[in-house]
């Protein structure tokens, strides 16, 4: 099962009414570049691509809006938005910004899942010149999603206060599938396997025994090579530290922060390997 199959994360967007704020703080903590698309000025509002350091082909976009709101909110593959939104409505989604074609590169829309978590749709297109952009990057993102790079999203984590509602949700949406994580030293987390897929590209942190202090999110995670020293820089950037750094006993970092603008992302950084003898 390819990462570009349907029912896979593979995009994440930042929704915000000041784009120079968002790179300003992504662009020195992560090393992102930007690239505004040309097509996208529309009022004065644009669509800019995010790309992580050295990488050919954007993982994410930052979309100016005019609601005065900010959002992030992951992006998932769809073969067929419009009866997806309805199939997803019946299981208890409500619809933010319904399935919309964007000139002839894609259909998307907006949803929130039950438990008020924002995420999107999105279609590939058949066309001609979507197809001359995409070839080649299919092997690109591919190897991305099986050897992150520092600054890439390598991860996505849903935090929730009813894991069962939450479970239950995205399995019947998504062909998702859940197991505990072996390697979090009893932490209440489990990994998120897309459909078919033989190995994990999200997790699920059970925050119904946290009380006041629970949580209910949909966030990207990105690769760094150092958790306590990226969350220090990210405080200093403006950033508020939720949760971290902390590690498994496995060695696995990771530290959970809202940005400047309110939006919530995650950090991580792997086991390191074992060094040759």
């Amino acid at each position: 099962m390819s990462f570009m199959s349907p029912g896979q994360v593979v995009w994440f967007e930042i929704g915000t009414t000041d784009p120079e704020a968002v790179t300003g703080f992504y662009g020195p903590l992560l090393g992102w570049s930007f690239e505004v698309d040309p097509d996208s000025s529309v009022d004065g509002r644009t669509y800019t691509r995010v790309l992580a350091p050295g990488a050919p082909w954007p993982m994410g976009a930052i979309q100016q809006g005019d609601t005065g709101g900010e959002a992030i909110n992951l992006s998932i593959l769809s073969t067929d938005v419009h009866a997806d939104v309805d199939r997803l409505t019946a299981l208890g989604a409500t619809v933010v910004v319904p399935a919309t074609r964007v000139a002839d590169v894609t259909v998307f829309a907006r949803l929130t899942d039950p438990r008020g978590n924002l995420f999107s749709l999105f279609s590939q297109s058949t066309s001609q010149r979507f197809e001359e952009r995409m070839a080649g990057t299919e092997e690109y993102m591919e190897q991305a999603a099986l050897t992150p790079q520092p600054g890439s999203m390598g991860w996505f984590e849903i935090g929730t206060t009813d894991p069962r509602a939450t479970t239950d949700f995205y399995t019947a949406a998504f062909g998702w599938r859940f197991e505990e994580d072996d390697t979090a030293g009893g932490k209440p987390y489990s990994n998120v396997f897309g459909p078919g897929a033989p190995w994990p590209s999200g997790g699920l942190w059970d925050h119904s025994g946290d009380g006041a202090d629970g949580a209910d999110y949909m966030m990207p995670c990105f690769l760094v090579t150092d958790v306590a020293a990226t969350t220090d820089a990210a405080r200093r950037l403006g950033a508020r530290v939720e949760h971290g750094p902390d590690a498994n006993p496995d060695g696995t970092a990771y530290a959970r922060l809202t940005d400047p603008r309110g939006n919530r992302f995650g950090l991580f950084s792997p086991p390191a390997r074992p060094t040759a003898g």
